[in-house]
């Protein structure tokens, strides 16, 4: 394996230095860009790169994660949001815990860029079984937080284990308290209607120079995009968070990314609605002992036919263990 000069397996993708890149069969040693560039061979080789080669860096194979997925091209500036990823069931999962996700959004948020956030669950993973796209988008976002305890059983049972749960709901409060830190801007968009007014209201009352510069219910059809889209550009947001549910959410944002001109856009499922206290999360004892589902199943019995992807999420994990243990044997 080529080792770089930081001592770090350059396929490992974790090193600030350097990103091993697949283009055209070849292996290439990418210098990470340096916006300011200057004479010496040294420097002109940390040029930024032209677009034909950066678009083949996103699109060469995430080797670490044994499974195909952009990667993202780093500038000297977004060297603290590299992290490792795992992959379950072929969908990608970010290996980071709290301190380091908060770190990683602060990043994208300041990159300048567009960045799309996913916050993974079993569900999540059983529905981009069936479902191409959506197991596309999320192998190719900045960060796929790893939203579940049943995906904490499933990496410690293919021995790839994961750091800890990073939630949903925790992210949002926790992303409102940088952001009233730091003075970013965030929208709230989705859920039923008045749910985020509700939410906007629960976070301002916690962190009073918290800037919610909009919130709007609307819904993910496509014909509504454009009005959408004109709504949040408006309000020039750092942060959207999109509670529109799974897959719709992550598949709008994934549509419209680009021409909303927002840093980070993150997909939240029902966290407005625990925030707002519209809906009843499970105390921490409960969530603590990986049973927050089954609360929310006696609060919510309708569930009952989307929590069958859990036996069927289990059965595919052993089997997957099964295969390849019978490899190696």
């Amino acid at each position: 394996m080529e080792v770089c000069g930081c001592r770090e397996p350059v396929e490992r993708v974790a090193c600030p230095e350097h990103v091993l890149s697949k283009v055209e069969g070849q292996s290439q040693r990418i210098g990470v860009a340096d916006d300011t560039v200057g004479g010496g061979q040294g420097r002109t080789q940390r040029r930024v790169l032209k677009s034909g080669l950066k678009d083949a860096i996103m699109k060469a194979p995430f080797r670490q994660a044994g499974f195909t997925a952009p990667i993202p091209y780093l500038r000297k500036r977004d060297i603290r949001v590299a992290h490792e990823s795992i992959a379950i069931l072929g969908v990608r999962v970010s290996n980071v815990d709290v301190p380091q996700s908060l770190a990683i959004i602060e990043g994208l948020v300041e990159s300048g860029t567009s960045h799309h956030v996913v916050t993974v669950n079993t569900e999540f993973i059983m529905a981009a079984q069936m479902d191409a796209e959506f197991k596309a988008i999320i192998n190719a976002v900045a960060l796929a937080l790893p939203d579940g305890v049943g995906l904490l059983w499933a990496a410690r049972f293919l021995g790839q284990p994961l750091k800890e749960r990073v939630t949903g709901v925790d992210t949002v409060q926790r992303v409102a308290e940088l952001a009233a830190r730091k003075g970013y801007r965030l929208f709230l968009l989705g859920a039923a209607e008045g749910v985020a007014d509700l939410c906007a209201q629960r976070l301002s009352d916690q962190y009073p120079s918290l800037q919610i510069v909009g919130t709007y219910s609307g819904s993910p059809a496509v014909e509504e995009e454009d009005g959408i889209v004109s709504l949040v550009k408006q309000a020039r947001p750092d942060v959207l968070f999109v509670a529109y549910g799974a897959p719709q959410q992550d598949k709008w944002i994934a549509r419209n990314l680009e021409r909303l001109g927002v840093p980070l856009a993150m997909g939240v499922g029902g966290a407005f609605d625990f925030i707002s206290g519209v809906a009843v999360r499970a105390p921490r004892w409960i969530q603590r002992l990986g049973l927050e589902w089954l609360h929310r199943l006696y609060h919510e019995p309708w569930r009952w036919r989307r929590m069958l992807a859990l036996p069927r999420f289990v059965g595919l994990v052993m089997r997957e263990r099964l295969g390849k243990t019978g490899d190696k044997g």
